[in-house]
């Protein structure tokens, strides 16, 4: 479905539910609508509603529009979910800034309908697996398609240093966004490609950043209707405008009374992942801590069955009940694992060193494609 935001007569109409939610939203945008209800996630908790107000979403568009270089007529191609902030926000772009959308409902790879001699988008926002997903398929037209954009986000989740290697082929700016339901989308991005790739994320312009006693980043912004907003991420606050990353605060697993953030853990095993086979190696997987008599905590890692990527160590079990010894997951044999316990132990310690490997067939995902990692867990217990 195609939408100029200037020409709301001549809009189609709607073939899917999909699509008559996202006219719906559009139209209520153009009356007037003061106030919007979203819901975040639930990828780190129960989701729950967050109102919003019109000018929150309005100033978090223009600073988006303003940060990427966006004008009016510029194409974008809508292909996140438009009932959560993610997808809701690029439909107020479109209509703010005077972009025609291209609005499809989310899918694995949102360009195997998109005829590349007609569409020309100058904008978009993915989740990390459907870029890689876009990747994987080798299409130059897609390929070309991409290159010609001002900018494209990648939000959602973690990008791995196997997709960060396999999306240098993009010339186009590619951009790790940081931001929450609570923050109206993104107020920080990340380059990932080309000369300007960085470790660190930047505060948007009128950002204000700060961390608590915790380490945890508090943001301050237009966006946020200058309210401060308190997070449980855990960064390196480098200056008033750059961080890093280091994990959320309610993640941490406390093993032999020494604190391991996951999000290092899960890092360095993608690292590992990423030297072999030039960085085609990758598979979706978490750490997390379960409980040990003589630990407290142990550190284990939850891998998603299939692909490339880890198997097992010492321990190791699978959703099913068979035991280690029965199964294997392709790509963390024997000589893999060892390895990721080598350089874990080397950079970190060895009470984060992981003592068990949980393989499962397939995770669990909230409806933004995020993995649910509380849902995924609790099927394996």
């Amino acid at each position: 479905m195609i939408l100029s935001p200037g020409q709301p007569d001549f809009w189609p109409l709607p073939q899917t539910p999909y699509e008559t939610e996202a006219l719906a939203f559009c139209r209520a945008w153009l009356s007037g609508q003061t106030e919007f209800t979203l819901h975040t996630s639930g990828s780190t908790g129960t989701p729950k509603p967050i109102q919003l107000t019109r000018a929150q979403m309005q100033a978090s568009a223009h600073l988006t529009g303003q940060t990427l270089g966006l004008q009016s007529g510029d194409a974008a191609l809508v292909c996140l979910n438009i009932r959560y902030v993610a997808g809701v926000m690029m439909l107020v772009r479109g209509l703010e800034l005077g972009l025609p959308m291209t609005i499809i409902e989310p899918t694995g790879n949102p360009f195997i309908n998109v005829n590349p001699s007609s569409n020309h988008f100058a904008f978009t926002a993915l989740v990390p697996l459907q870029l890689q997903t876009i990747l994987e398929t080798g299409d130059s037209n897609t390929l070309a398609i991409l290159n010609g954009m001002k900018a494209i986000l990648v939000g959602g989740a973690a990008t791995s240093p196997a997709l960060e290697q396999a999306l240098q082929v993009i010339t186009a700016p590619v951009y790790a966004t940081y931001g929450m339901t609570e923050t109206v989308s993104h107020i920080a991005l990340r380059r990932l490609n080309g000369p300007d790739a960085s470790e660190l994320f930047t505060a948007l312009t009128g950002v204000d950043l700060g961390t608590d006693e915790r380490g945890c980043l508090h943001i301050t912004s237009a966006a946020t209707n200058f309210e401060r907003i308190q997070t449980n991420d855990v960064v390196d606050l480098i200056d008033s405008t750059h961080f890093r990353l280091l994990g959320r605060a309610d993640r941490v697993i406390n093993s032999g009374g020494v604190k391991v953030q996951p999000e290092q853990v899960e890092q360095l095993i993608q690292n590992v992942l990423a030297t072999i086979d030039s960085g085609k190696t990758s598979k979706r997987l978490f750490v997390m801590g379960l409980p040990d008599e003589r630990l407290g905590q142990r550190v284990v890692v939850v891998c998603e069955r299939g692909g490339k990527g880890v198997e097992h160590g010492a321990r190791g079990r699978e959703h099913g009940a068979r035991s280690a010894e029965q199964h294997d997951v392709e790509g963390l044999e024997g000589d893999v694992w060892s390895k990721i316990q080598e350089v874990i132990r080397e950079k970190l310690g060895a009470y984060a060193v992981p003592k068990e490997l949980i393989a499962v067939d397939q995770f669990i995902e909230t409806p933004t494609g995020k993995v649910d990692q509380k849902a995924t867990v609790a099927q394996i217990r």
